[in-house]
């Protein structure tokens, strides 16, 4: 955990009144008080407890941890629109994505999955989509989906809160 050591500026002008001999009732023969000394610095928040700063750190985000705004996901799924659509029953070069929230994967009627998807035993639920389309190729070796994921977690996040919105 990172601390933030920069002392308030109360304390900054105290310790420096004291260290040059000012201020109301000061000893001027006083020795500056040591670093360790000082009142301890409040502890900055920790750089991971956003999900912007935790991605920037490389840690592993969760789909928990995102505001989601399913309007904002409706334009990221501009990027999936070339290959899916959200009716039911309608496969493109993807499947369909009609209640793909809770759904298992490889079972929509009439599409030609791979083996990996089908054979893969995931449930998509909201957790498991925010992972895959990060990578899908990476969650899911021998997927034939050619798509090189959404890499800006937030935009992952909207997309997830989208579909699932669309699977009620």
């Amino acid at each position: 955990m990172k601390r933030n050591f920069l002392m308030g500026s109360a304390l900054a002008a105290l310790v420096t009144l004291s260290a040059c001999g000012g201020g109301a009732g000061s000893d001027a023969n006083a020795p500056a008080p040591a670093a360790t000394e000082a009142a301890p610095a409040a502890e900055a928040p920790a750089a991971a407890e956003t999900p912007a700063a935790a991605a920037a750190e490389g840690a592993k985000l969760e789909y928990a941890s995102f505001t989601t705004d399913p309007a904002k996901g409706e334009k990221v799924f501009a990027l999936c629109r070339s290959c899916h659509v959200l009716d039911e029953g309608v496969n493109r070069v993807g499947p369909s994505l009609h209640k793909v929230v809770g759904r298992k994967s490889g079972s929509v009627p009439g599409f030609a999955y791979s083996e990996a998807n089908k054979n893969s035993g995931v449930t998509w639920t909201p957790e498991v989509l925010f992972e895959y389309l990060e990578d899908p190729k990476a969650f899911m070796p021998g997927t034939k989906m050619a798509f090189p994921g959404i890499k800006d977690p937030q935009d992952r996040a909207n997309l997830v809160a989208y579909l699932e919105s669309q699977s009620k």
